[in-house]
C-alpha cells in the first residue's frame, strides 16, 4: 500500500544497506539499547518531560492524512472474517428516556472492545516483509489486547509496551495471546517514548492506537454496520478519546446517510477533542483521573481530527457521576458490564445534555467492556450515590440505652439497608448524653431517600444530609 512505500525504503532497505538488518521472524524485540544508532524515523523532539520523542511518519501534525470512505470500505472487506459483527439492539431504557435507543455492543468483540477493528486492518495491511518483522505499540489496555490477539491470529509478531499502572489482568491477557510485553514507564507517554525507540532499533512499525490511518479506517467499519442494522437512525452518540472511533465511524455514517447527527462525548476530566475543536487544531489538554480511563488522551490524533472535525455535529462533556450512573444502569437493565469509556454516550443522555434527541431513534456505541474488576465495586457505589440510592447523613441521638436502637428501628421500618455506621462522642458541642451517628444507607430510589429524610427530620432535631461528593 502507498502508505508504507516511503517508510519501507527508509527503514528496512536502508538498515540492510548499513548492515544492521531487522529482527528475524519470531524473534522478540529486545528491551535494551542498540549498540549502534539506528536511522531515525524523523527528527527527535521533546514531549515536555525531558524525554526524546521519535516523530511518527504516519501521524504527522504538519501533514495530517484524512481517511476516505473508500478506505473504510476496503477495511470492511478485509476484516470481515476476523471481526465479530456486533449486535445493535433496542434498549429497555427507551421508554424511560423518551427516545428509541439502540446499543451497538462493541464490548462483545473477543477482546472486549472496538479496537479489534483497527488492529486487524492495520496488521493485515502491512507489507509482506514487514509482517515478518512485526509491530510495536504503547497501550495500557484495549489497543494492546486487540493488537496482541490479532497478531497471534495473523502470525505477526507483536510487542506492546505497557506502563506500570496497567491492570495486571490486561498484561497477562496480552501475554496469553503471544505478545512480547514490556512493562516500562510511569504513564502511557513514557511507554510511547520507549516503544518508539525500540521500534526504531528493531525495525518494527509503531502502530498508534487512535491515529494510524489504517486504525481509523478499521474503526469506521462500525459505522457501516450501524447504518445496516438501524437504517432509519437519526443520531449516533460516540465516546471520544483520541478520536479514532468517531473519525472513522462519522466518515462512514455521513457518506451513507448525511442527515444522521454525529455526537461526540468526553469526560470532564479530559475534554481534549472539545478543546481541539475550539482551537481548530489538536492541543495538549490537562488530564486527571477519570472513570473513563480509556478516553484519557491529552492530545487527540492529528489524522483523527482532520478526518472528523467537519463531520461532528455536537460535542458534549459529561460529569464523572453520570458515567458511574451509566455503568450502573447498564448492569441493572441491560445485564451488560461496560467500562467507563464505553458508557459515556449513555451518560450524556442520563445527564440531560442531549434534549434534542427526545422522540428520535438513537444509536449509542458501547465501545468497550474491559473494566478493572478491582474498581467495579467502587464504580457501582458511585453510581448508586449519583442515583440518590446510596445516602450519607449525620444525626444526633440520645446516648442513653435504646437511643441508637430507636434510630436503627426507624431505618428498618423504612425498608432502608444500613451499609455503614459510626458513632462520634468526643468532638461534640451538645450535651454529654448525646451521640452523633454517621450513617451510610441504601434506599430503593430517590423518592424513597426523600421519604427517609422527611422521617428523620420529623423525629430528630439535628439531622445533616451530606453531599454525594466532596
Amino acid at each position: 500500500m502507498d502508505l508504507y512505500d516511503g517508510y519501507m525504503f527508509f527503514t528496512i532497505k536502508k538498515r540492510r544497506s548499513e548492515g544492521t538488518g531487522a529482527a528475524p521472524r519470531g524473534k522478540k524485540v529486545k528491551d535494551e539499547p542498540s549498540p549502534t544508532p539506528s536511522p531515525c524515523i524523523g527528527p527527535p523532539a521533546c514531549n515536555g518531560a525531558g524525554n526524546e520523542v521519535i516523530k511518527d511518519p504516519f501521524c504527522d501534525p504538519d501533514n495530517p492524512k484524512k481517511v476516505t470512505f473508500q478506505d473504510v470500505s476496503a477495511a470492511a472487506y478485509k476484516i470481515k472474517d476476523g471481526i465479530h459483527h456486533s449486535p445493535c439492539i433496542k434498549s429497555r431504557m427507551s421508554s424511560m428516556l423518551d427516545m428509541e435507543i439502540y446499543f451497538k455492543k462493541e464490548f462483545l468483540q473477543f477482546t472486549g472492545s472496538f479496537k479489534e477493528r483497527g488492529a486487524r486492518y492495520a496488521l493485515s495491511q502491512l507489507p509482506k516483509e514487514q509482517k515478518a518483522v512485526g509491530v510495536i505499540a504503547a497501550s495500557a489496555g484495549n489497543h494492546a489486547l486487540a493488537l496482541s490477539y490479532h497478531g497471534q491470529s495473523l502470525g505477526i509478531p507483536v510487542t506492546v509496551v505497557m506502563p506500570l499502572i496497567a491492570p495486571m489482568m490486561k498484561v497477562q491477557a496480552c501475554r496469553s495471546y503471544g505478545a512480547n510485553v514490556i512493562i516500562q514507564g510511569n504513564d502511557i507517554s513514557e511507554s510511547k517514548v520507549h516503544a518508539q525507540k525500540l521500534g526504531q532499533e528493531n525495525g518494527c512499525i509503531y502502530i498508534n492506537g487512535y491515529d494510524h490511518p489504517h486504525i481509523l479506517a478499521g474503526q469506521g467499519t462500525m459505522g457501516l454496520e450501524i447504518i445496516e442494522q438501524v437504517p432509519d437512525v437519526d443520531a449516533v452518540v460516540i465516546p471520544v478519546g483520541g478520536g479514532g472511533l468517531i473519525a472513522g465511524a462519522a466518515l462512514a455514517i455521513k457518506n451513507l446517510k448525511p442527515s444522521v447527527k454525529i455526537i461526540g462525548v468526553e469526560s470532564e476530566r479530559c475534554a481534549s477533542f472539545s478543546e481541539a475543536m475550539k482551537a481548530g487544531k489538536p492541543v495538549r489538554t490537562e488530564v486527571s483521573s477519570t472513570i473513563a480511563d480509556g478516553l484519557a488522551v491529552p492530545t487527540v490524533g492529528v489524522n483523527a481530527f482532520a478526518t472528523a472535525k467537519d463531520l461532528i455535529d455536537k460535542m458534549v462533556v459529561v460529569k464523572e457521576e453520570y458515567i458511574a450512573l451509566a455503568i450502573l444502569r447498564l448492569v441493572e437493565l441491560e445485564k451488560a458490564i461496560v467500562e467507563g469509556a464505553g458508557a459515556t454516550g449513555l451518560a450524556a443522555i442520563l445527564e440531560g445534555l442531549l434534549p434534542e434527541l427526545e422522540g428520535k431513534k438513537v444509536v449509542v456505541a458501547l465501545c468497550g467492556g474491559n473494566i478493572d474488576t478491582t474498581a467495579l465495586g467502587r464504580v457501582i457505589d458511585r453510581g448508586l450515590a449519583a442515583d440518590g440510592r446510596l445516602i450519607r447523613f449525620v444525626v444526633t441521638v440520645s446516648d442513653r440505652p435504646g437511643g441508637i436502637a430507636e434510630l436503627t428501628k426507624l431505618l428498618a421500618d423504612m425498608g432502608v439497608s444500613i451499609k455503614d455506621i459510626f458513632h462520634e462522642r468526643a468532638w461534640l458541642k451538645t450535651d454529654i448524653f448525646s451521640v452523633q451517628v454517621k450513617c451510610v444507607v441504601e434506599a430503593r430510589d430517590k423518592a424513597h431517600s426523600e421519604e427517609l429524610e422527611a422521617a428523620l427530620r420529623k423525629r430528630y432535631d439535628q439531622v445533616a444530609w451530606l453531599p454525594k461528593y466532596f
